[in-house]
């Protein structure tokens, strides 16, 4: 078995399969890539079990045959490689020799048959979107999943497909955010919870794609299919909790302001908060929103004064800092909307503006109790 291979191109794929492999695995045999070759076909695949991820490259070969290379050895000494052609062999020995232009390396491998078969899917429901449709839906989403080993269904995105438009949900109880687009359909209901680290992957490759991403899945696993990649994970098992439930419908009190201005005042005044609660406090009347802070313990306080839009009664209520910055930092829009009714219910912030077509984006973020 041999095959002649771009240095560069070759690092580039493997660095993306390299984010699957844990670093402590149960099976030794999951600290290697599988590459499986077929005459100029090279698949390499990484597996934790749970996510298994492949991509097929276009090499120079005469050969077929599969064996399992440790991938910490390989992608350390590709990264020191100048753009050159590598040639590898697989010896007799054991051992694959990798020629460079100024050398031979021999790296020790694993038969191809002991690497873990991943699943086939039988009888899948399928759906098309495309690649910056997904990755948007992603990092809307995923910063608002939680990560309690209690409630593994809150630790992951909810996806909801369905001939209306798709709808991704992430909750974890402080925070929600619900991203939904009516441009994108599917052509039957179906809704599946997908873990974070699949999601967190195909984040960082879907960006720089413009294919389109078929998602195959059905009770237990999803496959996401587009350029030469071939992701595949095992779902969160779990009924999602009933996220409209939570979201309030009537806000009578509305705030309009602009979203960074808001954003570096609620940074700011933050830095003087209580380190455990970091709650602010928003007091609005009028045209004013006054911006506060104060950590007793410390005897540290912070107030600014911003002009707003606001329409509604005064109104004074507390929300964690921390959550307030995260979502303002996710959207992208000028202007933000804050929609509340009563200092103990959540508050709900959607774009005003920078929104695409079909595109809606609703965050909602719980209040602290203010001791007055």
């Amino acid at each position: 078995m041999k095959f002649i291979v771009s240095s560069s191109y070759l690092l580039k794929q493997l660095q993306v399969l390299g984010s699957v492999i844990n670093s402590n695995n149960t099976l030794p045999i999951l600290d290697n890539f599988l590459f499986e070759l077929d005459n100029d076909a090279l698949t390499v695949s990484a597996s934790d079990l749970e996510t298994t991820m492949s991509a097929t490259l276009s090499i120079d070969s005469k050969s077929k045959g599969s064996v399992a290379v440790p991938a910490k050895l390989l992608l350390e000494i590709l990264k020191t490689f100048p753009e050159q052609p590598l040639t590898f062999t697989v010896e007799d020995n054991n051992t694959v020799e990798i020629s460079s232009n100024s050398g031979k390396y021999a790296l020790a491998y694993a038969a191809g048959e002991e690497f873990p078969k991943s699943v086939s899917l039988e009888d899948p429901s399928v759906t098309l979107v495309p690649a910056d449709v997904l990755a948007t839906a992603v990092s809307k989403t995923i910063f608002a999943a939680g990560n309690d080993d209690l409630r593994p269904v809150m630790s992951g995105v909810f996806f909801q497909f369905s001939p209306e438009g798709l709808t991704f949900v992430a909750t974890d109880a402080h925070k929600l955010v619900k991203y939904a687009r009516t441009d994108v359909k599917a052509s039957q209901v179906a809704d599946f919870i997908m873990p974070k680290k699949p999601l967190n992957i195909l984040k960082s490759i879907l960006g720089s794609s413009d294919a389109e991403v078929k998602i195959e899945y059905n009770d237990s696993n999803a496959t996401f299919s587009f350029d030469n990649y071939i992701l595949m994970c095992r779902l969160i098992d779990g009924k999602y909790p009933n996220y409209e439930a939570v979201i309030p419908k009537e806000n009578p009190n509305k705030l309009m302001i602009d979203r960074s201005l808001f954003l570096s005042s609620v940074r700011r005044v933050a830095i003087f908060s209580n380190k455990t609660t970091h709650q602010i406090r928003l007091k609005i009347a009028g045209a004013e929103l006054n911006v506060s802070a104060e950590d007793i313990d410390y005897s540290n306080k912070a107030e600014e004064r911003l002009t707003c839009d606001y329409q509604g009664d005064d109104l004074q209520i507390g929300f964690n800092s921390r959550f307030l910055t995260e979502m303002l930092t996710n959207l992208q829009s000028d202007m933000i909307m804050l929609e509340m009714s009563l200092p103990n219910r959540a508050g709900i912030l959607t774009p005003v503006d920078g929104l695409e077509e079909g595109e809606t984006v609703t965050m909602l973020v719980m209040p602290v109790m203010l001791n007055s």
